[in-house]
């Protein structure tokens, strides 16, 4: 049919058919008397489906929600480490009597000297140090430990010197580095390596689970060095929050990534779209809340302390402070603890590796039984 068109002046009035529809559609908009186009509710599958996907990220608000505001909404001292100097019978006492009202929130011990104080604080086997003099107090912290612990032994003895009747004197024995305030600065390089080290860990098992284990296992390793590198990088030349030892920091990140990438490259046979939401789980939720960047141990509540004792995330915070403000202390430990992550890692990949084989092996096998089977009865 073609289209007839009126001319009426200078306006041109054109009427295009409208196109026939070959469904039901047409004839519902026909005679629907509201005007409003109907159509069919979703189906059962649809919900299931719809839940199924929601799952994810519901999972990851209630867990985000659980994680942070279940370590940090009151941060308060749980037996925090402190000592008060001097050795006489009168500073025994007064010791033991913050000890009495503190009700587990503080362990005070006494120590002869403030030298003493000092290298403990630096050994970081007490977080402050509070000592009387003739005219003035004196409190001993280590912000670039903990910022926000120093503050907290500044609320607590701050009150006691008034009580004295004596003037408080901070002193700051190992302060960060002056583009570094908060001492919060290696806590945001764990963010992007932790970040950057599961989504390195997703893509590999999308792209390379094909691939043999030990290409798998490569690319994993070298793609944490450059996570690694970048992190430092930014951490280091363009920000300086890292001024020194940088090898250093960038060899302890290589070792924590790689754990992080080889587990979620290892977890993704058996977890498959639920690997993302896992991870997220261990390398966020409760790596970050137990590791120490924001509120330490002594402070959090004690399942956050307790994941803390061992988990990778608190032990590449601790050597690269050690690393990077504390020279001269041993971090064994802390490396120890990345080793073992990074053995778990690689144990768990060459498992779910033998566990993937299997199947396979096991699926070729019936279905080569179900073809033989059809032949018979053809």
């Amino acid at each position: 049919m073609t289209n007839p068109s009126v001319s009426e002046g200078s306006t041109e009035l054109v009427l295009t058919e409208l196109p026939r529809s070959s469904s039901n559609e047409g004839a519902h908009v026909a005679h629907d008397p509201s005007g409003v186009l109907r159509r069919p509710r979703p189906p059962l599958a649809f919900w299931k489906a719809l839940g199924l996907h929601l799952l994810i990220p519901f999972f990851l608000a209630a867990g985000m929600g659980l994680a942070y505001i279940g370590a940090f909404h009151e941060p308060e001292p749980d037996h925090l480490q402190v000592a008060l100097v001097g050795s006489d019978a009168q500073t025994q006492v007064f010791a033991q009597s913050i000890n009495d009202k503190a009700l587990g929130k503080l362990d005070v011990r006494t120590v002869p000297n403030a030298k003493t104080a000092r290298k403990l604080i630096m050994e970081r086997e007490i977080a402050a140090a509070y000592q009387v003099k003739e005219s003035s107090a004196v409190l001993f912290v280590a912000s670039a430990a903990s910022d926000t612990t120093a503050s907290i032994a500044e609320k607590i003895f701050l009150p006691i010197a008034y009580g004295q009747h004596l003037p408080l004197k901070v002193e700051d024995i190992v302060a960060p580095n002056e583009h570094d305030p908060t001492a919060q600065g290696l806590f945001f390089l764990l963010v992007a390596l932790s970040v950057g080290g599961y989504s390195c860990a997703i893509a590999i098992a999308a792209v390379a689970g094909r691939l043999g284990v030990l290409w798998r296992a490569g690319i994993a390793v070298a793609s944490a060095a450059v996570v690694a590198g970048l992190g430092v990088l930014i951490a280091g030349p363009v920000y300086h929050v890292v001024d020194h030892r940088q090898w250093g920091i960038w060899l302890l990140a290589w070792l924590y990534d790689a754990a992080v990438i080889l587990l979620g490259v290892g977890l993704h046979p058996l977890l498959r779209h639920w690997t993302t939401p896992t991870l997220t789980l261990l390398f966020v939720m409760l790596n970050f809340t137990s590791s120490g960047g924001i509120f330490t141990a002594d402070t959090v509540p004690p399942f956050f302390a307790a994941l803390g004792t061992f988990w990778n995330g608190a032990a590449w915070l601790h050597a690269a402070q050690t690393l990077s403000y504390f020279p001269g202390q041993d971090f064994w430990l802390d490396g120890l603890k990345l080793a073992l992550w990074v053995a778990a890692a690689v144990l768990l990949l060459a498992l779910t590796h033998v566990w993937s084989v299997r199947r396979t092996r096991l699926a070729n096998e019936l279905a080569a039984v179900r073809e033989d089977e059809e032949g018979i009865a053809a």
